[in-house]
C-alpha cells in the first residue's frame, strides 16, 4: 500500500464525520437541497465530497462497488485504509461510486418486500450540481424544488418500484445532494 493511501482522511474523525454525518442525513430528508461538506482529501478523480461520504457512511460492514471510471489501486487502497470496506460486485453492493456512465442502474440491488433498506445508495459524481433541471416532489420537499439529474426517465422508472428502489448522493466538488427513491421527478 502506497503512503498516500495513508493521506486524506478526516483530522478529527469523530467531530468531523458527525458534522459530515448531519450534512449527508439532512440532504437525504431534503432532497434536492445542496450541502457543503469538507474534511477529507481523496485520491483522485474522487471529488471531496465523495470522499466525505464514504469516509462517514462505510465501514467493514458497507460493500461498496467502485465504477470504471474510479476503479484504481489508489482509490481502493484509500477506501480500505480509510473504511475497511470491502470491495464487491454491484450486485453484492451497499455503495456504489462512479459517473453516471459507470453505474447501470439495474446492476444494484432495490431491497425485497420484507427488506426494502437491503438497497444500494449510488454516489455518482456529475461535473456539475445545481437547483435547475428536474422537478421534485414528494416527502422533505415543501412544494418542489429542482435539481440537475442525469436522465429522468430513469429516477421516473425507480421511483415506479417505491417501496423498493435506489438512492442517489450526486456529488460535484465539495458538494452534494440527494434524491431519496420516495421522490417524484419530472
Amino acid at each position: 500500500m502506497q503512503s498516500l493511501a495513508l493521506e486524506g482522511g478526516f483530522q478529527n474523525a469523530p467531530t468531523d464525520a458527525a458534522h459530515a454525518f448531519r450534512s449527508i442525513m439532512t440532504a437525504m430528508a431534503r432532497p434536492g437541497e445542496i450541502s457543503r461538506v469538507d474534511g477529507a482529501t481523496p485520491p483522485a478523480p474522487l471529488s471531496v465530497a465523495t470522499g466525505v461520504t464514504l469516509l462517514t457512511l462505510c465501514d467493514p460492514d458497507t460493500p461498496v462497488f467502485l465504477g470504471k471510471s474510479v476503479n484504481a489501486q489508489e482509490i481502493i487502497d484509500w477506501i480500505t485504509f480509510h473504511t475497511g470496506a470491502p470491495l464487491v460486485e454491484a450486485k453484492d453492493a451497499m455503495f456504489a461510486v462512479g459517473s453516471w456512465q459507470d453505474l447501470t442502474l439495474d446492476d444494484f440491488p432495490i431491497g425485497t418486500a420484507e427488506y426494502p433498506d437491503r438497497s444500494a445508495t449510488l454516489i455518482v459524481e456529475v461535473p456539475t450540481l445545481d437547483n435547475t433541471g428536474a422537478i421534485l416532489a414528494g416527502p422533505g420537499i415543501k412544494d418542489t424544488s429542482r435539481l440537475t439529474v442525469p436522465d429522468i426517465d430513469a429516477f421516473q422508472t425507480n421511483r415506479q418500484n417505491f417501496p423498493l428502489g435506489l438512492d442517489f448522493i450526486f456529488t460535484c466538488g465539495n458538494r452534494l445532494a440527494c434524491l431519496p427513491r420516495s421522490t417524484r421527478v419530472s
